[in-house]
Order: C-alpha cells, then sequence, then structure tokens
C-alpha cells in the first residue's frame, strides 16, 4: 500500500483558514512579549546534540531526534525545547554583563508523542531573563505568562506554584546521610512526580528527612499549603527552609500583582525537563486536561557554555491555545464574469487591501467564492462596491 502521503503518527499539520489564526495568534504573543522589552530571536531548528541537552534530565534526551551530521560527523539533535538554545545565546553568541530578556515562537519536534492526542510538533512560544538572581525576575516572567495568555483569550486560569529546592534540598539530606544511591534518585524522582506515596517511601528510610520528602505530594492546594509546609519543614536543611521561604515571599508578589489570580501550591511540583532549581509554575484551565503553559527558575545552566548565570522563562504551546472553531471569514471576491469593465478595479481593489481587507480575484470562469470570503465587489453605475453576499442588491 502506498502510504508516501501519509504523516508520521503524532505529526501534524495546520490547514487553512486554522493556519493564518495560528499565525496571528503568534504575532498576539510575541506583540506582548516585545512590549515587556524582550528580544526577539530565531535559534536554529537543529544543533549539535551535545549543545541542545544542556543541563537537561534523561526526558529531554528521549524526545530529541538524533541524527549524524554528514558534513561534520558529528551527532545533531532536532530540538524538543527552546530554552537550552536560550542559555546559549546569552553565554556565547550575545553576551553582556546587564539583564537580558529574550523571547521566541517556533517549532519543535518531539521524538514520540506525549500522549494520544499530542501532536509532536508544537509550536512554542517562550520567554526568558537572564542574569537576574531574585523573586522580582520570577515575579516578572509570570505576570507576563499570564499576560501572553489573556491576550491568547485564555482567561480565569489557575496558577499553580512550586519550588525545586525544597525537593532538591531533602534529597540532597538523604544523600549525604547515605541513605539514598545514584540509581535510586532517578526513579524516586519519577515517584514523586506520579505522586505515589507508597512508592516513595520504598526507596526511603525512617529518618525524619525521609518523612518530609515522603509528605510532600500532601502538600497541594490553596494558600493554607503554606502554613502547612512550614510547620512539616520546621526542622529540615537551611537550604529547604530558605526554597521555602522564597515560595512564601513569591507567592506574596504575585498575589499583590495579581490579585484575581486563582493561586494553587504543589509543594512536590516537578514538572519540566530536569534543569530547573528555583520556583516553577505552570497555568491550567478547566477546559484543558495539561497544562497551557510552563516554567521555573533553572540558575547556572549555562555553565557549560562558560557562564553560568541567573535565569528564569517559561514557554507554551500556541497549537493547545488555538480556538476549537475558525474565525467567521472575512475577505472579498470579484467574480470572472464581473470584470467586463475593469475601469477603477484596480483601485478598488488596491483600497481594500490597504485597509487590511483579504481581496481575491478570480482568474477564470469556472473558480468560485471561496469559504474564506463572505463579500463580493460588483459595479453598479460605474462604481465599484464591496458588499456582503447577503446584503440585497437594492440597499446600495
Amino acid at each position: 500500500m502506498n502510504t508516501h502521503w501519509r504523516l508520521p503518527k503524532g505529526v501534524d499539520e495546520v490547514l487553512p483558514p486554522q493556519a493564518w489564526e495560528l499565525e496571528q495568534l503568534r504575532r498576539k504573543v510575541l506583540d506582548v512579549f516585545v512590549s515587556w522589552g524582550y528580544d526577539y530571536l530565531e535559534p536554529p531548528v537543529i544543533e549539535y546534540l551535545d549543545a541542545l541537552l544542556v543541563g537537561s534530565g534523561e526526558d529531554l534526551d528521549l524526545q530529541t531526534l538524533k541524527v549524524v551530521d554528514q558534513s561534520s560527523g558529528r551527532q545533531l539533535g532536532v530540538r524538543a525545547d527552546m530554552t537550552s538554545q536560550a542559555v546559549r545565546v546569552d553565554a556565547h553568541s550575545q553576551r553582556s554583563d546587564n539583564i537580558q530578556r529574550f523571547c521566541y515562537a517556533g517549532p519543535v519536534v518531539f521524538a514520540k508523542p506525549q500522549g494520544d492526542q499530542t501532536s509532536r510538533v508544537p509550536l512554542k512560544a517562550g520567554a526568558e531573563i537572564f542574569g537576574a538572581s531574585g523573586i522580582a525576575a520570577d515575579a516578572e516572567v509570570i505576570g507576563l505568562m499570564l499576560q501572553a495568555l489573556q491576550a491568547a483569550n485564555m482567561h480565569s486560569p489557575v496558577l499553580l506554584l512550586g519550588h525545586m529546592g525544597i525537593y532538591l534540598g531533602l534529597v540532597a539530606e538523604l544523600v549525604a546521610q547515605g541513605s539514598l544511591d545514584e540509581a535510586a534518585q532517578s526513579e524516586l524522582f519519577s515517584c514523586i512526580q506520579r505522586k505515589g506515596a507508597s512508592d516513595i517511601r520504598a526507596f526511603l528510610d525512617n529518618s525524619a528527612t525521609a518523612d518530609m520528602l515522603a509528605a510532600l505530594p500532601d502538600l497541594m492546594g490553596d494558600v493554607t499549603v503554606l502554613p502547612r509546609a512550614a510547620a512539616l519543614l520546621e526542622d529540615a536543611p537551611e537550604p529547604v527552609r530558605t526554597a521555602l521561604a522564597e515560595l512564601q515571599s513569591l507567592a506574596a508578589l504575585i498575589q499583590a500583582n495579581h490579585p484575581r489570580v486563582d493561586l494553587r501550591f504543589d509543594v512536590s511540583e516537578l514538572s519540566g525537563y530536569g534543569y530547573h532549581n528555583g520556583p516553577v509554575f505552570a497555568v491550567y484551565h478547566p477546559e484543558h486536561g495539561s497544562a497551557l503553559a510552563q516554567g521555573g527558575r533553572y540558575d547556572g545552566v549555562g555553565a557549560v557554555f562558560g557562564r553560568g548565570r541567573a535565569a528564569t522563562g517559561f514557554d507554551m504551546n500556541l497549537k493547545q491555545l488555538m480556538p476549537s472553531t475558525p474565525l467567521s471569514p472575512a475577505g472579498y471576491f470579484v467574480p470572472f464574469a464581473a470584470q467586463e469593465s475593469l475601469d477603477g478595479l484596480g483601485d478598488a481593489v488596491k483600497k481594500l487591501r490597504a485597509e487590511g481587507h483579504r481581496v481575491i480575484v478570480a482568474v477564470s470562469e469556472s473558480e468560485t467564492m471561496p469559504q474564506s470570503c463572505n463579500g463580493v465587489l460588483v459595479q453598479e453605475q460605474g462604481e465599484w462596491l464591496a458588499r456582503s453576499v447577503s446584503t440585497p442588491a437594492n440597499e446600495h
């Protein structure tokens, strides 16, 4: 059976009119980013593999398509994430001692689908801040994330906050105590992500630190989670208590700047590709089953490029934000039969196009008005008139 016209499993194409709506959405989101002072960059779709996987975990490695460069013989990767590319730009391509803000929007490719309905070619848009270590930077990118979603007509979102430092600090303490080896850390990370309390316990001893770690998945909910977390972690190592205090301060800043946002907490939130090491955040909506946008802090990841700066940012899949129904058509059609007299037609078409209207001029008698048009150009009494197809001829 011939299959050359079929797309690979999980690979989708966006067709008219949705393709143009997706492009308009991309422009709206980028306009928001740029209005906040973020500089647009457009990194390459492929890079040397070791650059793409900087600071990442196993998940990103498995999602990255790999090929051999016929020119150099080195392995290339098709990007599955654009954060590492922004890190390289800050550390190498466009170095600065000042704080830098970058934004981007482009396709990434997953080696395999993340779910039955998930595209392997999402269109990611995101923003990153480099060189700012305080929570003011995290609060800024969260505010930017919320406004970008609003520009995409996503209202009443749920903002989820967490902090990787709490988990990492407890794990570091167990490793220092000799009760958690390196081989078990990866499986423990997966158990925490799955919120599997019994599975978590299987990796831990009966120490106080282990009890704290096993209790993390229960620390989910509204702002009342924070005092519960403070009580549980009262005797935790200092890095853990510092991370919790940072999460509390960030939450207060978000509540002050965005008092209407529905704020939730998950102290064991470990989303991302393994490079986050500070506050993490994600936005959800009741109409969607997965996060609409997510990000967090990843200080020091650029060290492999010779510059490990403070960094925080987020990204979102614009395809996920597309409206379920296309917009109504908006354009004008000039039938071939109406072009018997061309006097003034060119000027009328130019004027409509200059005003932002779409105008299609038929090039043969067989061409009919497409669904993308809801109006026609007709000549009456020597004047070209644009009107809706539903408008009776005597209304002019």
